[in-house]
This record gives C-alpha cells, structure tokens and sequence, in this order.
C-alpha cells in the first residue's frame, strides 16, 4: 500500500490557449465536474469513456502486466529459495535490486519520456520483461541458472519497470482527451491494481505449488506478450513531441521534473505527504509481519488471508472515489481518505483479543488503509495530470516516483533498525505517532483546500 502513482496507474488534457500560456486574454475556467455523474447519464464521463476502444485496450492489457507482475514478485524470491538454496541475506539483495533503479533512473528515463512517443517506449519495456523473466525458466530448463543471474534478471526488470512506470502515466492523457474523464479513468485503473494486490499473491503461491517457482516465471512472461500486444493494437495517433526551440542539456531537463513539483504548491505538498506516507506505511509492514508471527503467533497463511482481503479494500476505494467527488469537494475527498487510512495505521499495535479477533480487526484495518490510499491516490493522480503541462508529464511522473519509492525504501530498514533497538511492539508504537502526526500536514496542504480540479495547464512556449 502506498500512495505513489498507483496504479498502478489517464486522460488527455488540452493545452490552454496560447494567449494564457504567455500570461494575456482571459483566464481559463475551472473543471467544473471532475467526477461523473452518479446517475451516469448517456453524456456522462463514465458513458463515453466505455466507448473508448483504446483506453479499453490499455487497460486490459495493463490488468494482465499487473497480475504477472504480482507473480513475479512471490515467484522470484521463491526461486531464489526453493531451487538455489538463497537465504535471508541473498533476498535482501534481491530486493534492493528491485527498488534500486527507481532511484538511479526515474529522472532520466523522465526526460527521454518527454522526448519520445510513449506508445513504443511502452512496448519496448514489456518485451524487456518478457525476455528477461523467460530467461529465468530457460536457464532452470538447462541446469544453468544461477544467483547472480537471478540477481542480474532482478535488476534488468527493476529497470524496465521503471520504464514502464514513468511512461504509462504520461500516455493514458494521449488515450483520454476529457479532462472531465480523468477520475472515472484513473479509478478505473485504480481498481484493476488493487484486484491485483489481493488476487496476485495467491495466485502466485497456488501456481508456484503447482508448476514450480520458475514454470510461474514462465507464464508471467507471457502476461508481459498479451500486454504488448494490447498496446500494439491501439490505433489513436500521438504526436512526436515537438522540438525545442534551442538545444538543451541533459542535466538541464533533469532537474525540470523536479523544479517543477517543487515549485508548484500542490504538487509540492502531494510529495510531501506521499513521501512521508510510504515511509511510514513501508516502515509498519516490515515490523506488522515480524510482531504477528513471531511476537504473536499468528499463522503465515492467516496473515496471507489479512492481506489479500484487505486488499479488497483499495478495490472499493477506486469505484467509490468518483461517486464521493460528485458529492463532496476535492478537498474533503482527499483530506478524509488520507486521514482514514493513517488511523488505521496507527491503531495496529493497540489490536488485542483472541486470535480470530485480532485476525478480523488486522483485516478490518488493512481494508481501511488499501481504501484509503487508493481513494487518495486516484484524486492526486488526477489532479498532477491535470496540472502539469504535457511536455513535462514524464519528468513530473520521474521526480514523483523517485521522491516516493526512494522514501518507501528506507522507511522498511529504519522500522527494522528501531524494532531491534526498542522491540518490535515499541518500534510499531513510534511509527502510529508517527502516522498521527501525518494528520496535521495533510489537514494544512493546499489539495484539502480544493473545491474542484484546477484547471487544465497551458503548454510552456519552448515545450522539450
């Protein structure tokens, strides 16, 4: 659970004027509804969006790399285990193989992203998984395979995930021209991540019994070929992106991404609180795991039962958020979803009772926290799309996801570190203050003071 850009994971934005982008003529008018119509009237958002054979496309396909990638995530640590015998020191590294490239190339695949059509970027990131991960079986078939080249096809996929994700953020707006869609899209996708999350996991544990660790890597690959080929299938046209006036330098456009998020003061305060947020919540997950099978006894597959169901609650978060916006403000939508699941958070250690009690409230509040930051992603998603000019999508996306999964990976080995120091159940006290105190910066951010979407950013004039 995280509020990063999740999905993972939409709608195209229309450039203001010109007369605005060079600060003269009228101001625009805001987005009046960014939420469809509850009765989803024929000329609703929702409606129009279903005729969207494209976004449709995407979103398929998208849903499929989304199950395979939760696969991959039980299926590689299961290799490593089951056919190489690795031990809690290799897997450490296994997974800093995976979270280390969002750190060393979010911003420059940013920046190429803004430079290039999206749509082949896309596809080549996909045949990139699909290779590597189908190597792994390969090397198993033959006697080959190895821990370095586990650790080897790690990091090939951590990179081309990383790809993938700057990417497809900066694409769905090509696919979606409504502003007015980009709630009901966004959630749309929301939803297929977090039926990912609960259903991937276990999936993946009976396939695994089933087939072995390295036959499952195997049909991955293939849900990286369906994906592919969804995207191949999309026939909208995307506009290579213009050339800039003047020549530029790399670390020029590299810092861009991040000026901007810093500069503007709602992107400013999403990062903020989506930092902190991951953090925090990395850091709970890490120690929630150790204290309710160690500290607790808790049964592994009770545990896999809290965190599949709870799951089930971003689901009901990504269909509800459009319908809480037509009711409510942005603000209030955005300030209440957060504020949920941070309580949720905190109330962890304080759980009691006998053993089906405390395996019905963990399940209660692992609902309460996927609903809640899947609710709050979807608005901020929306709302970064539709505040950031086109041209600097990839590098807004780049700076967020690196400011985000850099932060989500250190909140994990900092909980560990004070769990040994304090005790697991101090450690899981200390990060519940924490999460309380979240609420003050999230009650104060200027998102919470919004009525509406803003409305849709002009193009800079020298777009690169």
């Amino acid at each position: 659970m995280s509020t990063t850009d999740a999905p993972p994971p939409t709608p195209g934005i229309q450039p203001a004027p010109a007369s605005v982008a060079a600060g003269s003529g009228p101001a625009p008018t805001a987005v009046t509804a960014p939420a469809p119509d509850p009765a989803d009237t024929p000329d609703s958002p929702a409606r129009r969006l279903r005729h969207n054979a494209d976004f449709r496309r995407f979103w398929f396909g998208e849903g499929v790399s989304l199950f395979g990638s939760q696969i991959t995530a039980l299926a590689l640590p299961l290799t490593a285990v089951l056919t190489l015998g690795a031990g809690p020191e290799e897997l450490g590294v296994l997974r800093f193989l995976q979270l280390v490239p969002f750190l060393l190339f979010a911003l420059p695949f940013g920046v190429w992203v803004d430079r290039s059509r999206r749509r082949p970027v896309l596809i080549g990131a996909n045949l990139a998984r699909l290779v590597l991960i189908g190597a792994v079986p390969l090397l198993a078939t033959v006697d080959q395979l190895h821990l370095w080249a586990l650790f080897a096809v790690t990091f090939g996929v951590g990179v081309a995930t990383v790809l993938f994700d700057v990417c497809w953020m900066s694409y769905v707006p090509v696919l979606v021209r409504d502003p007015k869609q980009l709630v009901v899209a966004n959630g749309k996708l929301g939803a297929t991540s977090s039926a990912a999350d609960a259903a991937g996991p276990s999936l993946g544990g009976a396939l695994v019994g089933a087939l072995t660790a390295p036959v499952t890597l195997a049909l991955d690959a293939l849900s990286y070929l369906v994906s592919t080929i969804a995207l191949a299938l999309i026939r909208t046209r995307e506009p290579v992106p213009p050339a800039p006036a003047r020549r530029r330098r790399l670390s020029a456009e590299l810092g861009e991404g991040l000026r901007w998020v810093i500069g503007d003061g709602y992107l400013r305060a999403i990062a903020l609180v989506g930092a902190a947020c991951n953090f925090i919540t990395a850091g709970v997950q890490s120690l929630f795991l150790v204290y309710v099978v160690s500290d607790q006894g808790l049964d592994p597959a009770l545990l896999g039962l809290v965190f599949s169901v709870g799951a089930v609650g971003g689901i009901g978060g990504a269909l509800v958020t459009s319908r809480l916006l037509a009711r409510f403000r942005l603000g209030r939508v955005y300030v209440g979803s957060l504020a949920v699941a941070f309580a949720a958070c905190a109330l962890i250690p304080v759980v009691g009772g006998t053993p089906p009690v405390r395996v019905a409230l963990y399940t209660a509040l692992y609902l309460l926290m996927f609903g809640g930051v899947t609710t709050g992603n979807i608005v901020v998603l929306s709302l970064r799309q539709t505040i950031t000019p086109r041209a600097l999508l990839g590098r807004m996306n780049a700076a967020m996801r690196m400011l985000m999964v850099g932060f989500g990976a250190i909140g994990a080995p900092v909980g560990g570190v004070l769990g040994g120091a304090i005790g697991v159940r101090q450690a899981l006290f200390v990060m519940s203050a924490a999460a309380i105190v979240m609420l003050v910066p999230i009650l104060l951010s200027p998102v919470g003071r919004l009525r509406q979407m803003p409305p849709p950013a002009a193009e800079p004039a020298d777009a690169s």
